[in-house]
């Protein structure tokens, strides 16, 4: 969330981002500055009869005290628990019209009420050529009996499959490619060196298998827990299936003052994530894209406020690098105000050409995050001059790995249905270079 000073000291530059990225009719900025002057007032009365009623049981001390202090500490408790209850009641309004004001974008962020308002930043890359009718990876993943959803409907219900052999193969190749390059110092350095990002630690990822679960309180501190209908809870817990590995990467730390020398931290997550994708039925209906359970590999980093923009600059160039790699056609999406999320000071997505859809379809995004989640995880760093301030949060897709394999099955598919391998994973398949 946004400090309380950070909004009265920069009202007109918070009013435009409730405007533009919708909140309009949600938040009332007047009311929250007038809870937070309601609350100053009478945190600052309760210290008043907080410090006469120490005073008062510092003469108490002394023999027989007087009969006016006995009255007088009496009155006190009794003001200062009406006090204490009216303040109570004011700081849980107050914290959750807080909660609700979104984040402020970032200069270059396009203003738009909607994602149609999105613009095309860069198309890399040729769409592939075919002397047949190129088909989706559904039908493909049916030929080569890679995809099982009768079945999986059967088990569990809609939008749910079993991935089967030479897929599974695919996929664990491409988590191998990823876990091996973003470890690896010296690729880290190319990127950073490629994308002219001076000042940036070449520092590499810290691979990690993180819970699939999240208590209510950390979910709803990362500020991702709404809409909640999106999400799968725990029934009877306060526990939450996270829905992307950020989720439980990003509230790690929760409480923790990092030394400025550690910074930064980047982690590289893998996890079965789900989500409900509510209000999407009749929607991709075929094949393996929105589904309620899906696997992905994810960027989360801690830095200082110095670094922050850069490393959302550096996850970025990484996630070109990897598609790259695997020779995809994409292009770079700067999401406008609307598309890029409450908590974003910014957002790019990559999106790669399927030619078996006939279109660009979103494979990663990028979120730039500034201190907005880690003031309410309280996640701090302290400086080499011994100060204290909140570290500033990034997180990046690496792979979605469903959608990255449909996008290499759909433009490696080749006449006789046998799929090309990309060069960089060959040698995490025994060096085959077709499935």
């Amino acid at each position: 969330m946004l400090d309380i000073n950070f909004i009265r000291a920069h009202r007109e530059r918070v009013e435009d981002a409730i405007r533009n990225k919708g909140y309009a009719d949600e938040i009332d900025l007047d009311h929250i500055l007038q809870l937070d002057d309601e609350r100053r007032n009478l945190s600052g009365k309760a210290d008043e009869l907080r410090r006469e009623r120490n005073q008062i049981a510092g003469q108490m001390k002394n023999g027989k005290p007087e009969p006016a202090l006995i009255e007088r500490g009496k009155a006190i408790k009794q003001e200062l628990a009406k006090l204490e209850g009216m303040l109570a009641e004011i700081e849980t309004s107050y914290i959750k019209e807080l909660k609700a004001v979104p984040n402020v974008y970032e200069d270059d962020v396009p203003v738009g009420l909607s994602e149609d308002e999105n613009q095309v930043d860069e198309v890399v890359g040729e769409k592939p050529v075919f002397d047949f009718t190129p088909k989706n990876h559904y039908e493909i993943g049916l030929q080569r009996d890679w995809i099982d959803k009768e079945r999986a409907a059967k088990v569990t219900g809609a939008r749910f499959a079993y991935i089967k052999g030479d897929m599974v193969k695919l996929q664990m190749a491409v988590i191998n490619f990823v876990m091996n390059s973003l470890t690896n110092e010296a690729i880290v350095a190319e990127i950073i060196k490629k994308h002219h990002l001076t000042g940036l630690s070449t520092k590499p990822f810290v691979t990690v298998l993180p819970p699939l679960m999240l208590r209510t309180e950390m979910y709803d501190a990362m500020d991702r827990l709404e809409p909640r209908e999106d999400r799968y809870k725990i029934e009877g817990e306060e526990l939450w299936l996270q829905g992307s590995a950020e989720h439980v990467l990003g509230s790690m730390h929760s409480g923790e003052i990092f030394d400025e020398a550690e910074l930064p931290i980047r982690y590289l997550g893998y996890a079965t994530s789900f989500r409900q994708e509510a209000g999407t039925y009749g929607k991709d209906m075929e094949g393996i894209i929105r589904m309620h359970q899906f696997d992905k590999l994810e960027m989360e980093s801690f830095t200082t406020k110095e670094t922050s923009r850069q490393e959302h600059e550096l996850f970025v160039a990484i996630q070109r690098w990897l598609v790259e790699q695997l020779g995809l056609p994409y292009r770079v999406i700067k999401k406008c105000t609307y598309d890029i999320g409450k908590p974003d000071a910014r957002g790019i997505d990559i999106e790669v050409w399927l030619p078996g859809q006939g279109k660009y379809r979103e494979t990663h995004t990028a979120d730039y995050m500034t201190d907005y989640q880690s003031r309410r995880l309280n996640t701090r760093v302290r400086r080499a001059d011994g100060t204290l301030e909140l570290v500033h949060t990034n997180d990046a897709t690496a792979f979605a790995l469903g959608r990255i394999m449909i996008a290499i099955i759909e433009n490696y598919q080749q006449a006789d249905g046998s799929i090309r391998i990309p060069e960089a994973l060959r040698k995490y398949l025994d060096g085959k270079e077709s499935l």
